[in-house]
Parts: structure tokens; C-alpha cells; sequence
């Protein structure tokens, strides 16, 4: 068999499941661009999900039992208030397992994995967190409500929906932006002890993450500028006295700062929220954006040290197309360096649990047991360290305790479901000619199907993509 399925089944898609190599054929590329053309429906999976409106709600709700009225203190009420306390985390906390566990379910499952691993690292470029408590049920709701819609168009339509969706705006706490010669804070002059001012946080992670890259030429007077324009970038609540739509997106004008902002080098007049959404069509189109795309893109897909002639041959593309983002996956697909290794990127742990239960056709029945690999490896689903996403190169992720409990892990699987397994046929059909013969002799010496599955887990070649 080619070596080009394995690296379509592997590196651009989430791991082979038994028979997907014979799928793909001779036409591995075609196989691949057929997954990013077109627009696509809302996955069956993710059906029934809560809304970020639905989600937001029920955060406030919960924050709304977390204190105790003074009446109640000391009665019989404090007891029942602790009760609904409780109930609320739960409820936050399912919200979270079962988002988790419909991206994970779609993940083993789909027949379309290059798609599906689109959607996975354009979700780690524009980077939120449900370690802080405001993003628990948001941060996968960015996900299905700003990324899975817009993979099919272009780039500044998807950094249009992602950076005025709730979950950037609360991750990155630009609701508490308030321009200092705006209305709000000319009213609360002399009646509030805080200053009310401006927050760089989205500002600053817009130019240095999500468009020009952190070298892309913009300087903090950049950064302060451009916050100004996005005050009033905010999520509606019902306490507030104007008309707003509660957890979603809400441009609060009384916040915005006036005025005409320069942004690198460009004047900006328009008025309210037009300004800012004119800045950001100029950040999707900056040529620095593209480079920075491009060589997140190629780094991901090709090497840790992407190679200048595909970071150059994506950028072009990208700006050429205007960042058609299915011609920018296409052109990735087409480049040649993409193919001439099947092993070249050390998977993540989370490359590392869906190939290994797309490979044993299996996906778990409870939410928790699909996080809970995730969480024992070190990759919580939707919980990256920082904006800047879950790390992309081998040295993030091959340390020896994080190897450790990898090999723990994949003894675990292995008796598990090596009882039921014929791991030398898995690994072949997984890994065709990628599987080397030093590891097809270990499995068929091992001295049980629960030690040939680890042994297969924990190979060099699965290991890697």
C-alpha cells in the first residue's frame, strides 16, 4: 500500500478507523478536499446542545445562589440555599461534560476527519477556556456557534463571529470595558470609587493570536487604540435597563469610546460599532495575518519547523483569495512536503485518545468517561493554559512524566479491550506500511492481546502522525 493514505488517515484526518484506508483509495487528496468543500449542516451530535444564551443563563443563575440572604443566615433557608447552590454547579458542570462528550462522540465517529480536525485547531487559533468559571458551559459553544458555521467562508467572517461571540468577550473580559470619556463613565463620575477604563485583554490577543502574529508589526499604542474602538463589545444580561438579548452578543453604545481612532496607520471615523468591525476587516486581510496563518497551519499539519515554502505558498493563497478559508486548506492539502513522511508531528494527547478509539471502533458511553483520558493526560477538552491555545510541537508534549502516563493509559486500554482485540490487524489496518516490523514482531510475541494493544498504543509510529 502507499504511504499517501496512512498520512491522509493520519496527519490530516483523526487516526484510521478499520477500513478507512481502503476508503480513501488512490485518491487521498481527493479524498481530503472533498471534506472542506461546500457548507455543511449542524453535526447530529451536536443537536440538542445548549445555546451560549442557554449556557450564560445558567451560570448567572448559579452565581445567583451563591449567596445567602441575609434572612436566611442561620435558618433553615441557608440549608436550601446551599442545596440550590449545589444543584446549580452540577447543572454547569453536565452542561460541560456532555459538550465534551458530543465533540468527542463526532470525533470517533465522523467520516470526515480532515473536516473534523479543521474545526479542532481553528477552535485552538481563536483559544478560550472553561478553566475560568464565567466560560464553563461557553467555551464549547464557541465552537459549534462561531467555527463550525464559518469553515466553508472566509477568514473574516469567522473572526467577525468568533471575537463578538460571548465566550471571547467574557474569556477576555471586554464586557468590563468602558471607554474613560465615554457616556457610562461621564454619568458614574464622582458616584463610583473604581475608575472606570478601558481592558486591553481582547485587543492585545486579536493582533498578537488571532490576525497579525505576534511580530506582525503593530506597537501598544496599537494595542490601546484598538481597545478603545471595542469598548462597548459586550454580552446582554437581564439587568440591564436597555433592550438586550441575554447571553449574546450585546454592543453597549453608552460604553464606547468617542472619537476617531488611528490603528496602524489608518484613520478610523465610522461611528460605534462600526469602527471596530472596520479594524478587524482590515486585521483579516493585513499580509502579516496571512503569514501568521499560514505558518500556524503548516506547523500543524507538516512539522514543528514548518517549511518556508509552504508557509509562503499558503500565505499567497490566503491573500490572493481574500482568505477563502476551503482554498487555504486545499492548497495545504496540495503541498508536496505534506507527504513525504508518515510520522513528521508527535501527537498531542488528544490526537493521541481519538486515534486510538477511532482505530478500536469504540467511543464511550458516559460524558465522563470520554473526558476523563483527556484530563489524566493533560489536555482537558476546551481548557488550554492561556489564550494562545494548547502548545503544537513535540516538546510540549513528549516529557517523561507525560510519556509515563501515556504507557499507563495504553496498558489500561489494554486490558480493557485487549481480550476482544487482534492488535497486529488493528495496527495494520491503522498504520498499513507505516507500522514498522521491529513493532509487528513485539505485538506477535506479546503474551496476551492486553499486553500486544499497549505495546501497539505505545509504538513510535502510533505515537506520531
Amino acid at each position: 500500500m502507499s504511504l499517501a493514505p496512512i498520512i491522509a488517515a493520519n496527519r490530516f484526518g483523526l487516526g484510521a478507523r478499520p477500513g478507512e484506508l481502503a476508503d480513501i483509495g488512490g485518491d487521498p487528496q481527493g479524498w481530503l478536499i472533498k471534506q472542506v468543500a461546500g457548507a455543511r449542516p449542524a453535526p447530529a451530535e451536536m443537536n440538542g446542545l445548549p445555546s451560549s444564551a442557554v449556557a450564560f443563563e445558567t451560570f448567572a443563575d448559579a452565581l445567583r445562589q451563591r449567596f445567602v440572604p441575609k434572612e436566611a443566615a442561620g435558618s433553615e433557608k441557608s440549608g436550601e440555599v446551599a442545596k440550590r447552590r449545589e444543584e446549580a454547579r452540577k447543572q454547569i458542570a453536565g452542561i460541560y461534560r456532555e459538550q465534551v462528550a458530543a465533540r468527542y462522540r463526532l470525533a470517533m465517529r465522523t467520516q470526515e476527519p480532515f473536516r473534523e480536525r479543521l474545526v479542532h485547531f481553528w477552535t485552538n487559533h481563536f483559544a478560550v477556556s472553561a478553566d475560568k468559571a464565567q466560560v464553563v458551559g461557553l467555551a464549547a459553544t464557541l465552537e459549534y456557534e462561531a467555527i463550525r458555521p464559518n469553515l466553508s467562508g472566509r477568514f473574516v467572517d469567522l473572526l467577525l463571529a468568533v471575537e463578538s461571540h460571548p465566550a471571547m468577550i467574557l474569556y477576555l473580559d471586554n464586557q468590563a470595558s468602558i471607554g474613560p470619556s465615554s457616556t457610562l463613565a461621564r454619568r458614574a463620575k464622582g458616584r463610583v470609587e473604581r475608575k472606570l477604563d478601558i481592558n486591553e485583554n481582547l485587543a492585545r490577543e486579536i493582533l498578537e493570536l488571532h490576525t497579525l502574529g505576534v511580530n506582525g508589526g503593530y506597537t501598544q499604542t496599537d494595542v490601546t487604540t484598538f481597545a478603545q474602538a471595542l469598548t462597548g463589545w459586550s454580552v446582554g444580561n437581564k439587568r440591564g435597563k436597555e433592550s438586550q438579548p441575554a447571553g449574546k452578543f450585546h454592543f453597549r453604545e453608552a460604553a464606547h469610546e468617542p472619537g476617531a481612532k488611528t490603528i496602524l496607520g489608518k484613520r478610523y471615523a465610522q461611528d460605534g460599532i462600526e469602527q471596530s468591525r472596520a479594524v478587524l476587516k482590515d486585521l483579516a486581510n493585513h499580509p502579516a495575518t496571512a503569514t501568521h496563518v499560514a505558518t500556524k497551519l503548516a506547523r500543524h499539519f507538516i512539522a514543528d519547523e514548518p517549511p518556508a515554502a509552504v508557509v509562503e505558498r499558503l500565505a499567497k493563497v490566503f491573500r490572493d483569495t481574500e482568505g477563502d478559508l476551503p482554498s487555504l486548506h486545499r492548497a495545504l492539502v496540495e503541498s508536496p512536503q505534506a507527504w513525504q513522511t508518515t510520522v513528521a508531528k508527535f501527537k498531542t494527547p488528544h490526537d493521541f485518545v481519538v486515534s486510538t478509539f477511532r482505530m478500536l471502533s469504540f467511543v464511550p458511553e458516559q460524558p465522563q468517561q470520554i473526558l476523563s483520558p483527556f484530563q489524566l493526560l493533560g489536555q482537558r477538552p476546551y481548557s488550554p493554559g492561556s489564550p494562545a491555545g494548547w502548545p503544537d510541537t513535540a516538546s510540549q508534549w513528549d516529557g517523561p512524566d507525560a510519556l509515563l502516563k501515556r504507557i499507563e493509559w495504553a496498558s489500561a486500554i489494554g486490558n480493557r479491550m485487549g481480550s476482544k482485540a487482534q492488535p497486529l490487524a488493528l495496527g495494520q489496518q491503522a498504520l498499513g506500511a507505516a507500522l514498522a516490523e521491529r513493532t509487528k514482531t513485539a505485538i506477535a510475541r506479546a503474551e496476551s492481546g492486553a499486553q500486544g494493544l499497549a505495546l501497539l498504543l505505545a509504538s513510535p509510529e502510533f505515537q506520531r502522525r
